[in-house]
């Protein structure tokens, strides 16, 4: 019996690298967005430019971290905006002990308080998003109780050097850049990361072979968490003080970038490269929608949308 593999034929090489229904789709996007970006006042001002990248990063931040969750097989965490909100929270209170205290106080709560939702998920195999609705919940509370319903403002003033601009543009967007690289990393040239891939394509199968599901699952949502916190960090930088929805709409935002970077949400695939690519994106829409006057409603509305077709779109290539 020969073991000599077949040679592909044209039919399979040309699928290789005929484009997919999602890159088309958002190639349309794209070429719709550009005129309606170009015509809309004061969007290619400098200025704009440079809040266009704030919020690519704040958003970008939590979507690489995200990436690695749902690459892993744990779908999405619906606990993101009261994560950060939290963190933000804790980093503004204890900044009177020091800004290296305060943000390494700030970096250890939001990896304990992910990482265990993922250990859970890994472990006990609990529904990632019933979990996250209820740890949402639950950390909504606790920050209703912490802050006693009112803003927590910053304790003294050390926080100033995280809003500094190097070379023009925030510290955030150098910070988002460097997490991408590190989970591009992570994910290509470490077995941890080899092995997020394999836990989301078929974690039964993983389990069964003897991979550390449980583990594998933990350490990408404690990246998470990591990201998360970094989120919260540069928010309560930004806005000086926290209140209960200072992280506003971060969690929609930050699964629509990484679905319309293209990974899959029922893992397996992905890359943290094209979720920059994707948080660029919904920054850019998010940003035409509010120079052109339409409510945050409006901005949900279009975002949801968006997200609704790209899933649509995910699940028809995953039906072929």
């Amino acid at each position: 019996m020969s073991l000599t593999a077949t040679p592909p034929t044209k039919t399979t090489r040309a699928s290789r690298t005929r484009p997919g229904l999602l890159t088309i789709a958002l190639a349309v996007v794209v070429l719709a967005l550009v005129p309606i970006a170009v015509t809309t006042d004061r969007f290619l001002s400098l200025g704009n430019a440079r809040a266009i990248l704030a919020s690519t990063a704040l958003v970008g931040i939590t979507a690489i971290g995200a990436t690695l969750v749902m690459i892993a097989g744990s779908a999405v965490s619906m606990a993101a905006s009261q994560t950060a909100t939290v963190v933000a929270m804790v980093f503004l209170a204890t900044l009177d002990l020091g800004l290296a205290v305060a943000i390494v106080l700030a970096l250890l709560g939001g990896v304990v308080v992910t990482a265990i939702q993922g250990l859970a998920v890994g472990y006990w195999e609990a529904n990632p998003i019933v979990l996250t609705i209820a740890a949402g919940f639950a950390i909504g509370g606790g920050s209703v109780w912490f802050s006693g319903g009112t803003p927590v403002n910053a304790a003294t003033g050390g926080y100033q050097i995280l809003n500094a601009t190097p070379l023009g543009l925030p510290l955030a967007v150098y910070v988002l850049l460097l997490l991408a690289v590190v989970a591009e990393w992570i994910l290509r040239r470490t077995t941890a990361g080899r092995q997020m891939y394999l836990v989301g394509e078929n974690r039964a199968a993983a389990r069964a072979a003897g991979l550390p599901v449980g583990r594998v699952t933990g350490v990408a949502w404690a990246f998470f968490g990591l990201c998360l916190a970094i989120t919260g960090i540069f928010l309560a930088a930004f806005n000086t003080s926290a209140t209960t929805n200072l992280a506003g709409t971060l969690t929609l935002d930050a699964i629509a970038a990484v679905l319309v970077g293209g990974t899959a949400i029922a893992g397996g695939k992905g890359s943290a490269l094209r979720t920059l690519g994707g948080a660029l994106l919904i920054s850019v829409i998010t940003d035409v929608l509010l120079l052109r006057g339409y409510s945050t409603g409006i901005q949900i509305l279009v975002k949801g949308v968006l997200v609704l077709a790209v899933v649509v779109l995910v699940h028809v290539r995953g039906r072929r």
